[in-house]
């Protein structure tokens, strides 16, 4: 099929993959993609590529599907460096277009506007996949493979630099097969030996990581056959409804659990990966009887020794263990029921005020509603584990760990899924990373309430140094007047300052059809019972 630009091609590969919403930075070297995505579907214009491949992420992750940037080369693809690292390490479906210069200037190092050494291997360094186009001939087969590497399992980024002149110019689209991404299936040798250890269990917890979203079904048909005890990671919330008392959640290095984990007799692991941040910087004890299921053959024993290793898709395997499962003994679900409310009581004392706030947030949204979440400490305290998530594609947060990416990503998500709320959690700090897409959030106008928690700096760092160290270092920051920063982009301000401010005031935010400001003024709110510091060692400490 013929295409009058390399801009056309694009629009039908997107409509092919179902992305009606792009998210970019005009260029001169993407222009003949900017223009008919804008013309033909809708181009958002972010105020930076970082945040457009953060928007275009957390659209794939809402949707449960991919998303698609555009940057441009060079300095704009640099950009975008850092939130590919993010995809890449949340495995997120995320199509990036990027641009490039002339192809006969390719390569020659002269100096060409936007021109930097090996784009290519920099993108490589930061994807699943990376291509060049080398011709008119084959950039319809180049983006549905780069779409299809995105979308396979365990997933990832997928890049495309497009050199400007091939842009502009006709295009021939031949569709043709493309690569097969089937994972590999256990040996019946392998699921026996798995199964009869499942089958000798008496006091089983399962651990679901982000694995285990794709196989939400299996999953639940092991947790009611076994009655085993739920937890999991950060990444694999929503695997099984929040509100179900069965799932224990994102709490495995607490008392209550670390105990609970000590009297388990066989541990199933789904698509965890043990990340130093939920494990205590891999101190956490875990049963040596354990089961692990992972699509990524290098996670098996990286972290915690696998008695039995299956390398496979999660859905699969699990399916082909529940003929063995037993039910556990009598009192076990009982318990892991028990120390799910404990350890969640817990945790809302310890938050004291902004347990209010986490509170009205549930109060507020509807069942589906996505909650995108920046690294600051309300998320890393709260957010992550007692605001009660139960659908995974309502679970957005940087998963690397990454600072400043939560609004990018609450834009993605609202406009992914429109009519539905959107809340973004994040802190001056954070926000600050990215203050221009605030003028985003103007422009495009989704339904998304921005609640900032504003403590006047770093607080998760500063808590370190004050707890740690004899002085404070770069975490102590200049805050903006929220207020006049809101009415100088033209957005609606409220603010919380104290416990009984948090359901009134976000009752209102979440109704809102269009955004919402909510400034956090934790001075006046006061503080935690506990204050957060992050699970990180620091040596002689």
């Amino acid at each position: 099929m013929r295409h009058d630009n390399g801009g056309d091609l694009l629009v039908a590969v997107l409509r092919e993959l179902g992305i009606d919403t792009v998210f970019g930075i005009v260029s001169v070297h993407n222009l003949p993609l900017v223009e008919a995505v804008d013309r033909e579907l809708r181009f958002v214009p972010v105020r930076h590529e970082a945040s457009a491949v953060n928007a275009a992420d957390a659209y794939g992750r809402a949707r449960g599907s991919i998303g698609c940037a555009l940057t441009s080369t060079g300095t704009g693809a640099g950009n975008a460096a850092g939130s590919l690292i993010e995809s890449l390490s949340a495995g997120s479906s995320v199509l990036h277009v990027t641009g490039q210069v002339e192809s006969r200037f390719l390569g020659s190092g002269r100096g060409f506007i936007h021109e930097t050494k090996d784009q290519l291997s920099m993108l490589t360094a930061v994807s699943a996949y990376a291509a060049s186009v080398p011709d008119t001939g084959q950039a319809g087969r180049i983006l549905r493979e780069a779409a299809n590497a995105a979308l396979a399992t365990p997933g990832g980024p997928a890049s495309v630099e497009w050199p400007i002149d091939l842009q502009y110019a006709a295009q021939n689209d031949a569709p043709r097969a493309l690569p097969s991404y089937l994972l590999p299936v256990p040996t019946d040798g392998e699921l026996e030996s798995a199964g009869a250890l499942l089958a000798s269990a008496r006091r089983p917890v399962i651990w679901a990581g982000g694995g285990a979203v794709r196989a939400r079904r299996e999953l639940t048909r092991l947790l009611e056959a076994t009655g085993a005890a739920l937890v999991t990671s950060n990444s694999g919330r929503g695997a099984i409804p929040e509100d179900d008392e069965r799932v224990i959640g994102n709490f495995a290095t607490t008392p209550a659990v670390r105990a609970l984990l000590a009297d388990a007799d066989v541990l199933v692991t789904v698509g965890t990966h043990f990340r130093s941040n939920e494990t205590a910087d891999y101190t956490l004890p875990l049963p040596g009887a354990h089961i692990q299921i992972d699509a990524d053959a290098a996670a098996l024993g990286r972290v915690h020794p696998a008695t039995h290793p299956l390398h496979g898709d999660a859905g699969t395997v699990l399916d082909a263990l529940l003929p063995y499962a037993r039910r556990a003994e009598d009192g076990w679900s009982e318990r892991a029921a028990s120390v799910r409310a404990e350890v969640r009581a817990a945790l809302h004392d310890g938050i004291g005020p902004q347990a209010a706030i986490c509170d009205a947030l549930r109060a507020a949204l509807p069942r589906e509603a996505v909650v995108a979440r920046d690294v600051t400490i309300p998320s890393s305290s709260w957010g992550n584990r007692l605001l009660e998530i139960y659908d995974p594609r309502d679970n957005v947060f940087p998963r690397g760990g990454g600072i400043g990416q939560g609004l990018g990503m609450g834009i993605g998500a609202a406009l992914a899924r429109p009519d539905s709320p959107t809340v973004v959690i994040a802190g001056d700090g954070g926000l600050a990373v990215h203050l221009g897409e605030l003028l985003t959030l103007a422009q495009e106008r989704p339904r998304l309430t921005l609640l900032v928690f504003n403590d006047g700096g770093y607080g998760v760092l500063r808590n370190m140094q004050d707890r740690y160290a004899e002085r404070r270092s770069g975490v102590d920051l200049t805050t903006p007047g929220f207020e006049a920063l809101a009415g100088a982009c033209g957005l609606p301000y409220l603010r919380i300052a104290a416990e009984e401010h948090a359901g009134p005031v976000i009752a209102e935010a979440v109704a809102t059809d269009g955004p919402v400001l909510v400034e956090v003024d934790l001075t006046a709110l006061g503080p935690m019972k506990n204050p957060f510091t992050p699970p990180v060692r620091i040596p002689g400490q």
